[in-house]
């Protein structure tokens, strides 16, 4: 049974699943999905294209699936995907995609805190914290298991990889590759996120070969191109070492230094 407050403006053409509440003010466009056991609290608004999972919680004055904040956008159709049991604090705002790319996505178990700023074309992964006010250009992608502090201002196109864990006030212009801790300003390496990787089950062995990969990378006596080589003759292609490898040799950017 759902529970949809009178004072909300619900278009009889979304699509609403069971046990789904809506608070006062709140506002549901036309073309816009809301999965089983939501929760959407007072004046939010879900704009035509927003697509809700199963589980998700929107606190008060957040706006979903809004234009993007781009010039080029000339109104074609596309989506903004969230996924299951993720959480969206006051006032985020999170924007629909454009031609580049069609949607943008918020993966499952991710929360994202109040104040938030997630633009078009965007692609986060899955148990991914944004704390409060983060801001960030189009075409970000960030990967599982990041977690970014607040005030941190992220440019356009950049990568975060996974299991990531990016300091207060940071601003960042380059990708940071997987498994890292960074900040700073400019923000650079810190070390291994090794609390983190703990936390999520990853063994001494496993965190070990991390640490080889990012000596060579992050090593006064080495270039990037020559890190990548001495990681490949010495240190076990691990998964996780294969996933630091390709997330560097892709990187359209560059990665953050030391």
């Amino acid at each position: 049974m759902n529970n949809i407050s009178d004072k909300a403006v619900v278009s009889p053409k979304a699509k609403i699943g069971n046990n789904v509440s809506i608070g006062h003010f709140s506002i549901i466009e036309d073309d816009v999905t809301i999965g089983d056991n939501v929760s959407i609290a007072a004046s939010a608004v879900l704009h035509n294209g927003a697509r809700l999972a199963a589980g998700v919680r929107v606190y008060h004055s957040a706006v979903l699936s809004c234009e993007p904040q781009d010039l080029k956008f000339s109104g074609e159709y596309t989506t903004l995907e969230i996924g299951e049991n993720t959480v969206i604090r006051e006032f985020v705002t999170l924007a629909r995609g454009t031609t580049a790319r069609g949607k943008s996505v918020v993966g499952n178990n991710s929360y994202i805190m109040a104040y938030a700023h997630i633009p078009h074309d965007s692609l986060i992964g899955n148990n991914v914290i944004l704390a409060n006010a983060v801001n960030m250009g189009g075409h970000v992608q960030i990967d599982d298991w990041a977690i970014i502090g607040g005030l941190v201002g992220i440019h356009q196109f950049v990568k975060i990889g996974c299991h990531c864990f990016i300091a207060f006030g940071s601003r960042i212009t380059q990708d940071v590759p997987p498994y890292i801790l960074a900040g700073g300003q400019p923000i650079n390496y810190k070390g291994l996120n090794i609390v983190g990787l703990k936390r999520r089950g990853y063994s001494d062995e496993q965190i070990k070969h991390i640490k080889q990969v990012y000596n060579y990378i992050y090593s006064s006596e080495y270039n990037i191109s020559d890190a990548i080589k001495a990681t490949k003759d010495s240190v076990p292609m691990t998964g996780e070492v294969k996933k630091i490898i390709e997330f560097i040799e892709t990187s359209d950017r560059g990665i953050i230094r030391k």
